[in-house]
């Protein structure tokens, strides 16, 4: 029953063919079975058998979009009756009064919330750890699912749930969906509620769902966004594709089978009649305004907690933010969205390596230096964050394995706002044309 897809529980759980029960107590068997091993959860809720059983004599349960879907949810979205405590030992341990919007809507369509997933402290980092706990990558338990949102990609790559809300303000969706095999969506900005901590890294950080197939996630983005048109991923015919493989900085370098990797998706993309052409990607040369965004966002964070209970790594990283807060200026993103814009003008939809290498070991990133933990994370991480400062959609596809990791790889598709639609159904045609194995395997 875990391998059944969200679409085919929700369709079954409407017909009366499964109930919202069995899909949830499957859900939990599992969580409980693979768990230990992937430490994807911090809150398991049990209160998901009573909510299952609830849904059951909903009056609309035959239009629930999601009914009796299970979902995990990320630990910096509020859900009630949970804490919401980001990752850290510093924030507060007390139940949420009130869901976050995008919990409730998950939950007015059907949803059951099963559980909360691990995060690295205050979302920053791209691994997921925390003292006393580590998460690994349902692949290869040796190395990361990344993050920040790996416990939710790990989940959902476990079989744990078909389902998973992520967020991503520097690629938090997209590193850890490429690192475990699924599908994960960053939507452009406004699009889906946001509301992630004080400003949501100055509008740099979008939730969004990741699932093991396209038409999972665009049914989960469709109730998160409220836009029921989204449900479907759409036919796409004869786009411009820009293929851009090179690395956005001189300080990482992109392996050549994630390099291969990528252009041998392009080529399967214009076998089916899309106009695929190289390109280069008009990547900033100055990171400052990026790196003040990203560490003032998570210092504004952090104001209100006690510094001495947040780990080294994360002290070091607010304190440069409240140091370059005074260097973010809305006019440095029309800039970045005047010159892509430009680079537009002769493609519909960019696609570049989702990582420019296999991720980093699963190891205590915690306890390291902060350098230490920016240096691993742009090394294999380098291609998402400029979508984030931008606030334009992307996408993380899955696409073969690497032979040395043993660890999915996959390419990144990128578009100008509005085009989540386009997105989806691009990615949908790789799926066709691909395919991928959407649980990892057990040994």
């Amino acid at each position: 029953m875990t391998r059944l897809t969200a679409v085919e529980i929700a369709r079954e759980v409407r017909s009366g063919e499964l109930s919202s029960s069995a899909a949830t107590d499957a859900s939990l068997d599992t969580i409980t079975h693979r768990d230990p091993e992937l430490r994807a959860f911090v809150r398991v809720r049990d209160q998901a058998r009573v909510d299952a059983r609830a849904l059951a004599a909903r009056a609309d349960l035959a239009n629930l979009p999601l009914a009796g879907v299970p979902v995990a949810i990320k630990d910096n979205v509020a859900v009630a009756g949970l804490p919401e405590t980001d990752g850290s030992r510093a924030t507060s341990k007390e139940p949420r009064t009130s869901d976050h919007p995008v919990v409730s809507r998950l939950r007015a369509a059907g949803a059951i919330v099963v559980g909360m997933t691990a995060v690295p402290e205050l979302c920053v980092f791209g691994s997921t750890d925390s003292p006393g706990s580590i998460t690994r990558n349902p692949w290869n338990s040796t190395l990361t699912p990344g993050g920040s949102s790996g416990g939710s990609a790990a989940a959902v790559a476990a079989g744990m749930v078909p389902l998973a809300v992520g967020n991503d303000g520097m690629g938090s969706i997209r590193i850890p969906s490429a690192a475990c095999g699924v599908f994960g969506v960053k939507p452009g900005r406004g699009v889906v509620p946001s509301e992630l901590g004080v400003d949501s890294w100055f509008g740099m950080s979008e939730n969004g769902p990741i699932a093991t197939t396209v038409a999972d996630a665009a049914l989960m983005l469709s109730v998160m966004a409220d836009r029921p048109e989204l449900a479907v991923p759409g036919d796409v015919e004869s786009l411009r594709v820009a293929v851009a493989v090179g690395s956005p900085t001189p300080l990482a370098s992109v392996d050549d089978q994630w390099r291969a990797t990528t252009e041998r998706v392009a080529a399967l993309l214009s076998g089916a009649g899309h106009r695929t052409f190289a390109a280069e990607i008009p990547y900033p040369k100055n990171l400052l305004p990026l790196v003040a965004r990203w560490t003032a966002g998570a210092a504004s964070d952090a104001a209100a907690l006690d510094a001495g209970l947040l780990q080294p790594r994360t002290r070091r990283h607010t304190a440069i933010g409240r140091r370059l807060r005074r260097f973010v200026d809305p006019k440095q993103v029309s800039d970045l969205e005047e010159t892509l814009s430009r680079f537009f003008e002769n493609a519909d939809v960019v696609i570049t390596p989702s990582l420019a290498r296999p991720p980093v070991p699963a190891v205590a990133w915690s306890e390291k230096s902060w350098l230490s933990n920016v240096v691993s994370n742009l090394r294999y991480a380098p291609f998402s964050a400029l979508w984030n400062m931008a606030g334009w959609p992307a996408a993380s596809v899955p696409v073969g394995l690497h032979l040395g990791s043993g660890t999915p790889m996959a390419v990144q598709i990128a578009a100008p706002p509005g085009s989540e639609a386009k997105i989806l159904g691009l990615a949908a045609r790789i799926e066709q044309l691909e395919g991928w194995t959407r649980v990892a395997p057990t040994t």
